[in-house]
């Protein structure tokens, strides 16, 4: 019998078996990687074409330009409003929710318990019931429009989440947002007052320094010397309340302390086109999106373009056919903390006026993202909230703070708003003026007509002698309360002044005869100081020059201050590096260039000159309540450089000990960073702008949101404002948006919106003004249809 003998088996190679492997696994990461993109890019918002809103009366037609700029054209008012909370939802949604969100105290809803803290203080403080208080207030046209923009939002809102087609943001945190509602937009009014309106701070500062410091430095960090500093001081050292354990958490959430504007007004009797020419770059902090979201409207009534916050209707600053405004922050006292006195046996009881009064009771449920609900109790005095209570100390305290603020009150902003964008003239802005309540703010304005104007608006309180502002005041005693705010016709205005120039950057407005408190707080000089040199050095500005003033780095901090610190190390013993970055920095031409090597020891010298001085007394969580410190230390340097050494530089050993040590100090961090060569020191390898986006904490999602960091100019004190963490010089803070008009057209104005229109990663506007930000590169935006509906995206919104 045969035997069949079977055919061996062919072996497969290893290398193939290798290569079908990676070939199987690159498929697998290609149809991975086309999912991923499709699942980014599916959120991507329709900008041409057409398509059906429900909410709609006629169509509506949108054109965005190229650098994402909706121009929204509709025939009625209450169209108007809805398609803009229609577009601006497409393009900002998930930072319209996470405004609300933080400004409500939501926000551990969504992220967990690491907002817990946070969602407390902002409750406390009551934002949100500062906008309801409002909601009366308004007229039923004017809500008519608040409503209308909240059913635009819905509207874009309910299609994106029927489709799949919410921003990559939400699914990554995974929820949905809830409806948009009229309070939503004007608890996001409050959060702004709140970031432009804080005093209460420092007066929480102050107060701890002179419950732990000596009556001399306590005295020394105020930002005036009182004229009877030892008297204001006895109640504060009479009453106890632990403020390191009441507001140690509270840095994170405090309003930036450099935060603020540049704005300026010419007459054409200073300018090349012989019309009015406006400027305007509000201070804030700076992220991915902007703060500031472009765009023009355009009905029957209205043809205004600038700027609005995501979420809120209409422009607050820009231009419409005749008119052009623009802001910077007053910086007022509108907050002050009272001691409150809490009876022994009812902690919801407190004294005022000889009589113990029953406070207002609130208890909010926080809901917490995969924990239970945690409740929280909010008292509110006569005064207002318990706010040294958010942190929930012990009931059984004698003493706790409140506080009192302007934009607790039902104020109408949004009206004010409308009012802008429909004036014609100064009367018809100043009458809208009248609506604008909190945050106070210093408008600028120039018409077609010629006129150019000033106006320091908003309530400020008229504060009862004694109350300086400085300190807690006793809350029992009713004779401390406001009297009132000052008269509307006697905030600082100025019309037309002869000079054809009015300019303002958070400097002092007032001079010692004006009647009225305002703050102790001003900017430092540098910035408006800078700005008035160039507008008085000639009658014929350009555009051209408008945009390199707001983009202008010289450093006068530095013209001051190099001469009288290097000066103060005339007899210290400095190594061969040390001495070769004192002549670099003596050589340096004092602008704060990105290519420069001078701004990195000056400001590394400033900052560490502070730190000695104050990083050993005062506790790090205390820092960032300290008002005006960059001010202080300005007057304490000049005091000792004339001979009047105050106790902090005696305490750090003496003007030579302490400019010796933070100098050395500083050239050493500066070698640690950049090597030990001060003339290849860059100030723009460690000053940098990031703008980051909020979830880019999450490792990975840096790598999606964020684009590598871009060297930059300026700093904290130069006109182009570039505010940076001292530890990483990452840029935080400075003009989100800058804008420039010339009243001789305002068909056409200039404008830059840092890092761009888009809140979606993979849109062409989602970073394409970082650089333009950085290089001072702005683009044109017009009001006419036949320059902007050229070579733009056609959307129709059309009703159902």
């Amino acid at each position: 019998m045969e035997t069949v003998q079977q055919r061996p088996k062919k072996k497969i190679p290893i290398k193939r078996i290798l290569l079908i492997t990676i070939a199987a696994i690159l498929i697998l990461a290609i149809g991975v990687g086309i999912w991923a993109y499709l699942q980014v890019k599916k959120p991507l918002p329709q900008t041409s074409g057409e398509r059906t809103v429900p909410g709609l009366n006629a169509e509506v037609a949108v054109y965005r330009d190229n650098q994402g700029v909706p121009h929204i054209e509709a025939e009625t008012d209450q169209d108007l409003y809805f398609a803009q909370g229609y577009v601006t939802a497409q393009d900002r949604l998930f930072q319209m929710d996470l405004s609300r969100r933080q400004a409500s105290g939501q926000l551990a809803e969504v992220i967990g318990s690491s907002m817990l803290d946070q969602d407390k203080f902002f409750r406390t403080f009551g934002l949100r019931r500062a906008a309801e208080a409002s909601i009366d207030a308004y007229d039923a046209e004017t809500y008519s429009y608040l409503q209308a923009y909240a059913d635009g939002v819905n509207a874009f809102m309910n299609q994106a989440i029927d489709a799949g087609e919410l921003p990559l943001e939400f699914r990554l945190a995974g929820y949905e947002p809830t409806p948009w509602e009229p309070l939503d937009s004007l608890t996001i009014g409050k959060f702004m007052a709140y970031d432009l309106g804080g005093n209460w701070q420092g007066q929480a500062f102050r107060y701890w320094a002179s419950q732990q410091l000596s009556e001399e430095e306590a005295l020394e960090l105020m930002p005036v010397y009182p004229e009877e500093g030892p008297v204001i001081l006895e109640l504060a050292q009479s009453i106890e309340v632990d403020i390191e354990e009441a507001f140690a958490q509270t840095s994170e959430y405090l309003p930036h302390p450099f935060s603020g504007s540049n704005n300026w007004v010419l007459s054409g009797d200073r300018t090349a086109s012989g019309q009015p020419m406006l400027a305007d770059d509000p201070h804030l902090g700076l992220a991915t999106p902007s703060i500031w979201y472009e765009t023009h409207l355009s009905s029957p009534s209205v043809n205004v373009t600038g700027v609005i916050f995501a979420g809120v209707p209409g422009i607050i600053l820009g231009s419409n056919e005749s008119i052009a405004w623009g802001v910077a922050n007053v910086g007022p006292d509108v907050q002050q903390l009272y001691f409150e006195q809490r009876h022994p046996e009812d902690p919801h009881q407190f004294l005022y006026d000889d009589e113990w009064v029953e406070a207002e009771v609130i208890t909010e449920e926080i809901l917490v993202s995969g924990e239970e609900p945690v409740m929280h109790e909010i008292v509110i005095t006569e005064n207002g909230p318990l706010l040294s209570d958010y942190a929930e100390l012990a009931e059984d305290e004698e003493y706790a703070l409140s506080m009192r603020w302007t934009a607790h009150e039902a104020t109408t902003e949004l009206k004010a708003v409308m009012g802008f964008n429909r004036a014609t003239n100064w009367e018809s802005f100043e009458e809208a003026l009248r609506h604008f309540q909190a945050p106070a703010q210093n408008f600028v304005f120039a018409s077609t007509d010629g006129t150019i104007a000033y106006r320091a608006n908003g309530h400020i309180p008229i504060r009862p002698e004694g109350d300086d502002a400085l300190l807690p005041v006793p809350g029992w005693d009713s004779s401390y309360a406001w009297q009132g705010y000052i008269p509307w016709d006697e905030l600082p205005t100025i019309i037309n002044p002869d000079s054809g120039i009015i300019s303002t950057a958070n400097n002092q407005i007032t001079d010692d005869d004006y009647p009225y408190h305002l703050t102790h707080s001003w900017a430092q000089p540098y910035r408006h100081q800078r700005i008035v040199d160039v507008l008085y050095a000639n009658d014929d500005h350009t555009v051209e020059d408008m945009q390199a003033l707001q983009m202008d780095a010289v450093n006068l901090q530095a013209t001051e201050f190099v001469p009288l610190l290097t000066n103060a190390l005339t007899n210290s013993e400095l190594n061969d590096l040390e001495t070769n970055a004192l002549t670099m920095l003596k050589n340096w031409n004092q602008i704060d260039g990105r290519d420069e090597s001078g701004p990195l020891l000056f400001h590394l010298w400033m900052d560490g000159l502070t730190s000695q001085l104050f990083d050993e007394h005062i506790p790090e969580e205390l820092y960032d309540l300290f008002e005006g410190r960059a001010n202080i230390v300005d007057e304490m340097l000049r005091d000792a450089a004339e001979g009047s050494t105050g106790a902090w530089i005696e305490k750090a050993g003496g003007l030579e000990a302490l400019t010796t040590s933070s100098f050395k100090e500083a050239v050493a961090r500066a070698t640690e960073l950049q090597g030990d060569d001060p003339n290849e020191w860059v100030w723009g390898e460690f000053h940098q702008v990031l703008f980051n986006h909020p979830l880019a904490a999450i490792s990975p999602l840096n790598y999606l949101f964020n684009a590598t960091p871009l060297p930059a100019d300026g700093s904290r004190i130069t006109v182009k404002a570039a505010s940076y963490n001292s530890e990483t010089g990452i840029v935080t803070n400075g003009a989100g948006w800058r804008g420039v008009m010339d009243l001789a057209n305002l068909n056409e104005t200039y404008h830059l919106v840092g890092p761009g229109q888009s809140g979606h990663v993979t849109s062409d506007s989602y970073h394409s003004q970082r650089e333009a930000w950085v290089d001072g590169d702005y683009h044109i935006t017009s009001i006419d249809p036949a320059t902007y509906r050229e070579n733009s995206d056609q959307l129709n919104l059309v009703p159902n």
